[in-house]
């Protein structure tokens, strides 16, 4: 089986109503979230999915450059930066499937599971999950290397993703 880590939303700049709870979460799972993106390095491929914050110019290295130099945790966000040549696909939506040419490019890359990490639990990764479960996927939700805004939203999207969903979920 095939497996790559899909990362949600993690190029963040927490402008945004929800973005101090998040960043406080982030803060928390950066390091966890860190270490998978380093173990996934070298095994598996890497396809970071990420909000178009308004940006339509398919400019991700531009993007991404912005967001570490100026975002509120632009250093921290650097260390989980996608590297030179990584897949990296902007998303209109919470799911990173809706509208996307994601499908596609997991289709290429011949992927089965998916591994999924990102911001935030109860929104985007959870939405994402569900659709890559009805496309067919095997999800696999690495819990400690997600940020949330609400920690008891983020229990209710997990135990939902488990016992309706049939995603698993890998907790620390």
């Amino acid at each position: 089986m095939r497996d790559a880590l899909l990362l949600v939303d993690v190029i963040n700049d927490f402008e945004h109503e929800d973005g101090d709870a998040l960043l406080e979460s982030f803060r928390e799972r950066q390091a966890d979230l860190g270490a998978e993106i380093a173990s996934a390095r070298k095994r598996i491929p890497i396809v970071y999915a990420n909000d178009t914050r308004g940006r339509w110019d398919g400019d991700a290295r531009g993007f991404v450059a912005n967001v570490c130099a100026n975002g509120r945790a632009g250093p921290l966000i650097a260390e989980i930066a996608p590297q030179a040549g990584k897949a990296f696909v902007f998303k209109p939506r919470y799911s990173a499937f809706d509208h996307t040419p994601l499908s596609i490019l997991l289709e290429e890359l011949e992927i089965e599971r998916l591994l999924l990490a990102g911001m935030a639990t109860e929104m985007c990764v959870t939405q994402t999950a569900i659709a890559a479960r009805e496309l067919g996927y095997k999800v696999t939700v690495l819990a400690a290397a997600c940020a949330t805004v609400n920690p008891e939203s983020e229990h209710v999207a997990l135990t939902y993703l488990e016992s309706v969903v049939g995603a698993r979920i890998e907790y620390p």
